[in-house]
């Protein structure tokens, strides 16, 4: 573990890129071994390399279920930010990162969804990038929720100009639909 902490220091990009990697990797298999690492990937979230950034945000959601020392409810701010742009990629990796969180944190689900949703109004290089970043938040919110705005966020993209975000919020909505008519009938 020191090795692959000394290795994120490196000089060797490649070295340092592994690293990022393996540990988030570890962070997914093992969080209650690497929580006492928390502030090392809390850290890495300002990194100037967007993958070891992507990483950290990546490593910090996995890490969710041994945090119950509440860090990510301190940091979820600054964690959720890049969802509003301007980095497509790492708004996508902060939705998948953050739908851990919610679901390892049924308390942040609330808060998380509705930040998940300002995916809507971002700001990225595109519209097209928006629209992708539309698509990963729909799938996002079908595993965490998010109540009757959910129901409208889905329903505002059944139009979306990208056809894989149109069908996957017509996938939610038939989801929401299907589990709500369950729920009449028991």
């Amino acid at each position: 573990m020191k090795e692959l902490l000394r290795q994120l220091e490196s000089r060797d990009k490649p070295i340092k890129l592994a690293a990022s990697k393996k540990l988030r990797d570890l962070c997914a298999q093992s969080p209650e071994s690497l929580y006492r690492y928390f502030d090392v990937f809390a850290t890495l979230l300002e990194h100037e390399n967007n993958v070891i950034r992507w990483n950290a945000i990546l490593a910090i959601g996995y890490l969710a279920p041994a945090d119950r020392d509440g860090r990510i409810d301190a940091l979820l701010d600054r964690y959720l930010a890049p969802i509003r742009g301007p980095v497509m990629i790492t708004a996508a990796n902060t939705i998948k990162g953050a739908t851990v969180i919610a679901r390892a944190k049924p308390g942040l689900a609330a808060t998380i969804a509705r930040a998940i949703m300002r995916a809507e109004q971002a700001n990225y290089a595109t519209s097209e990038c928006r629209n992708v970043a539309i698509g990963y938040a729909l799938e996002a919110l079908g595993m965490i929720g998010g109540g009757a705005e959910l129901k409208r966020f889905a329903a505002r993209h059944l139009d979306n100009p990208r056809p894989a975000t149109a069908k996957k919020a017509a996938r939610l909505l038939a989801s929401l639909e299907s589990a709500s008519k369950s729920r009449s009938r028991s």
